[in-house]
């Protein structure tokens, strides 16, 4: 780990942000917002001014960026980027808050948020976790709360049962095998390319991995799924899914907890779902936001990296300008665990915390 050392009380002039500008279509380009600086503003009582530290990059961010329904509103043109992010305290006018505290919450594709107390959505942390700052975005954060109460309540997986995982080189799906193992089932990841299906059994303890871009993807799954699969813990649709939902037992259940592979298109895909009557499969989809006992999931999570029974990986990538090109790093399979942007790559940006930085992909 990087030692990381700045002054906490050094008041900022200029604040830079990404904002919306065109709504992307297919891949998202840097054309499609504005970089814009605008002062710091004055606090005022009951408000704290917090210093965006590292950004989660989800695929969630592009869905945002499409103005079709969804969970929350669609970013406006001319708003920030809405995004998941940690960053620590630098000024504070509230007694919630000291200087030097974490905070995770939605803090958007800018280098400082002006964050009033009694705002909702957002988690004071403390001020040195013990573990590196990334993780706290990833396995031990929203990545890592997704994938457990997937696991443990959207469909319970039982010990001996079968789970496969999509997208299981990436953030959730790399904790959702590895929780799958502690709870005694046996995990057959599904992930791009061998590297990160060796990646998957020689280091993450998978059971099995199959390759979905091999030309015998279906073959392979069959053979790594001999007594057919009872839980799906689905990141991805279209013809990954297809494939599992056609291994699956009757009487199976299905998490859907992403499909990502339709985020970047502008059509809605078609899938046949008949197979769910066919199988009596239940298939049920969530959102970690429905879930507030956030920090019993976080402490059983952070329990396990200790022990050594989960390991958290991060990609960290660098500069807030960048984030438009790093996110499209979710969809090209160019990343491994969780995908985190540093929003400052100049060399000092945390007081005398620990970070992780580096590409680990």
């Amino acid at each position: 780990m990087e030692r990381l050392s700045v002054t906490v009380n050094r008041m900022p002039q200029l604040n830079r942000q990404l904002r919306l500008k065109t709504r992307p279509e297919g891949l998202v380009r840097r054309e499609d917002f504005d970089l814009v600086e605008q002062p710091v503003p004055e606090l005022k009582d009951g408000e704290v001014l917090v210093r965006v530290l590292y950004l989660s990059m989800d695929p969630t961010n592009r869905v945002w960026m499409r103005d079709i329904p969804q969970y929350l509103p669609p970013v406006a043109i001319g708003e920030v980027m809405r995004a998941l992010g940690l960053g620590r305290v630098v000024q504070s006018r509230s007694a919630q808050y000291h200087e030097g505290d974490l905070v995770q919450g939605l803090t958007g594709w800018q280098d400082y948020l002006v964050l009033h107390e009694s705002a909702k959505g957002y988690v004071r942390l403390p001020a040195d976790p013990g573990i590196p700052l990334p993780t706290l975005l990833g396995a031990a954060g929203m990545s890592g709360v997704t994938a457990y109460y997937g696991l443990t309540e959207i469909v319970p997986v039982q010990a001996g049962e079968t789970l496969v995982v999509s997208a299981a080189a990436g953030s959730v799906g790399s904790v959702a095998g590895q929780l799958g193992k502690i709870m005694g089932a046996r995990v057959v990841g599904i992930a791009g390319g061998p590297d990160k299906c060796r990646h998957l059994t020689a280091e993450l303890g998978f059971d099995a991995a199959v390759d979905y871009k091999a030309a015998d993807f279906k073959q392979q799954l069959k053979a790594t799924t001999p007594d057919g699969v009872h839980v799906n813990f689905e990141n991805v649709g279209g013809e990954v899914m297809r494939a599992v939902l056609s291994r699956m037992v009757i009487g199976g259940r299905v998490a859907l907890c992403g499909l990502i592979s339709g985020y970047n298109s502008a059509e809605r895909p078609g899938d046949d779902y008949g197979i769910l009557v066919m199988k009596r499969l239940s298939m049920r989809g969530f959102l970690v936001l429905d879930y507030t006992r956030t920090r019993e999931a976080v402490q059983a999570l952070a329990g396990w990296i200790r022990d050594g029974r989960l390991k958290a990986e991060e990609t960290v990538a660098e500069g807030l300008e960048n984030a438009p090109e790093v996110l499209n790093r979710l969809f090209d399979g160019s990343h491994r665990g969780k995908l985190v942007l540093r929003v400052d790559a100049r060399p000092a940006i945390d007081a005398g915390r620990t970070a992780r930085v580096g590409d680990a992909g």
